[in-house]
């Protein structure tokens, strides 16, 4: 199983469209959006190539294969525009080996305020911008980064899982962070 991640969008075309590309090379079976996927959010500047219904639009031809969670930045207006569900705080996925990721934005679990989880499960989460790929603790902690507003001088950036193995790569090609589950 292969999985691609991306996570706060904010609703950026250009940004979107090079995620979907990045996803269709990667030979992924889904696509899981970690949240903030068409706003920008109050405290963001507006980004160039700001497009959301027409975001919106793009994703939504992917709709069969999105697992999608809502953001900070997210509401009910976004929900109307898009085919797939992404009003959910957090969803449980199970891996063929019998671990578990649970999935978030990361503004209500985190690193810090992790949910009810056994050693070995996954912690997958955006919303700081800022990628991750390491255990804290007993359980590992993924974070790709942002398709559009990237942090602390990453790049923008997608996340990867194959085999037990978590990456964020940037869209140039390059790995930022790695780590085994």
């Amino acid at each position: 199983m292969k999985l691609f991640f991306a996570s706060d969008l904010h609703g950026c075309l250009a940004s979107t469209q090079t995620m979907l590309n990045a996803f269709e090379q990667s030979g992924a079976e889904h696509l899981i959006l970690l949240g903030d996927l068409l706003n920008h959010g109050p405290r963001n500047a507006v980004p160039a190539h700001y497009a959301p219904a027409q975001v919106a639009e793009l994703l939504n031809t992917y709709a069969d294969r999105i697992i999608a969670l809502r953001g900070n930045c997210d509401s009910e207006v976004d929900q109307m525009l898009l085919h797939f569900p992404m009003m959910g705080d957090h969803h449980w996925v199970l891996l063929p080996e019998g671990r578990r990721l649970f999935l978030t934005h990361g503004h209500l679990y985190h690193a810090d305020k992790r949910p009810p989880m056994r050693a070995g499960d996954a912690l997958v989460h955006g919303h700081t911008h800022i990628p991750v790929a390491q255990y804290q603790g007993e359980q590992f902690i993924f974070n790709p980064g942002s398709t559009t507003i990237p942090k602390g001088g990453y790049a923008p950036s997608y996340g990867l899982y194959q085999d037990g193995q978590f990456t964020v790569m940037s869209f140039a090609g390059d790995t930022i962070v790695s780590g085994a589950l």
